[in-house]
């Protein structure tokens, strides 16, 4: 994606601080990564490199050394998802997240913009007119045991497979339904270099859920399914192939937490759905379930 816009909204801003604001460059990403590090972050510099070959964003630097970044990424005509808002603590309470994220808007301007907040940084997003929307939660941790599920859960018909050439662009246009936003290239991205598993019903494509290395090992999201039991049997399919650690965050209105925390998957945090301007309008047919991350959406 292009980063005019956002280099010329940068451009426009005063240093601030001694903290300069400047366009968000792949020569960034080790220091990026270092400084999610060292808050205790579990991105891999690989987690990083996927986010910002998707997205735009900007810095903060103070004497060469990065100590602020916050991402973008745009889908479709008037979506765009904002994450991966960092500061580091010497320059926490300065304003800079702030400036950042106002760099970021001035070149969203025109989009509906969503992002999952923080209880800390709720404040800060309500301010620059973000509403909560909703709410989502982390659960992750070393199965417990492969997952069992009732047989009422697997309906006649019901067929789990991998993922065939042929079905992209279905399982986009569900997504796009799901989320409310079209998000083809990044599930172009994912569907080539992640493992998806697909749901048959009635020979028709009805759900998929991505597993992925991410963090500490593998995550799971996006997850479309048409019900609840279409997701657990899906999430389900993935735990099976993941091997150590399982992270996934669910809507917390889906009523996923429970089965979760059955698997060994405790819910490790979480936090606000925020949105500035619409609400996605997500189709009922084939929901959205599970992020692809907290910070992309």
């Amino acid at each position: 994606m292009k980063l005019s816009s956002t280099a010329s909204a940068v451009e426009s801003m005063a240093v601030t601080a001694d903290a300069a604001l400047r366009p968000f460059e792949p020569g960034d990403l080790p220091a990026a990564h270092a400084l999610s590090s060292t808050l205790g972050w579990p991105h891999r510099l690989e987690d990083w490199q996927f986010a910002l070959s998707l997205g735009q964003g900007v810095v903060a630097e103070r004497n060469g050394k990065v100590l602020g970044t916050a991402l973008s990424w745009q889908f479709g005509a008037n979506h765009a998802t904002i994450g991966l808002v960092i500061v580091a603590p010497e320059l926490q309470g300065q304003r800079i997240g702030n400036r950042m994220m106002e760099a970021l808007l001035d070149g969203l301007a025109t989009r509906d913009v969503l992002l999952i907040a923080t209880a800390a940084g709720r404040g800060l997003y309500e301010r620059l007119g973000f509403v909560c929307t909703g709410e989502i939660e982390q659960h992750q941790g070393v199965l417990a045991a492969l997952p069992a599920l009732p047989a009422s859960a697997r309906r006649e018909g019901d067929r789990l497979r991998p993922l065939a050439a042929a079905d992209a662009g279905s399982l986009i246009a569900m997504d796009t339904r799901g989320a409310g936003m079209a998000r083809g290239e990044l599930l172009r991205r994912l569907f080539s270099e992640e493992k998806t598993v697909v749901l048959e019903r009635g020979g028709q494509v009805a759900g998929f859920a991505v597993l992925r290395r991410h963090g500490l090992g593998h995550a799971i999201g996006p997850v479309a399914a048409p019900d609840l039991d279409a997701a657990r049997l899906l999430i389900a399919e993935c735990c099976r192939q993941a091997k150590g650690f399982v992270r996934v965050d669910v809507y917390a209105s889906g009523g996923l937490a429970p089965w979760l925390e059955s698997l060994g998957l405790p819910r490790a945090g979480g936090g606000s759905v925020m949105v500035r301007g619409r609400v996605p309008e997500r189709g009922p047919a084939h929901g959205s379930w599970a992020l692809v991350t907290q910070a992309i959406g």
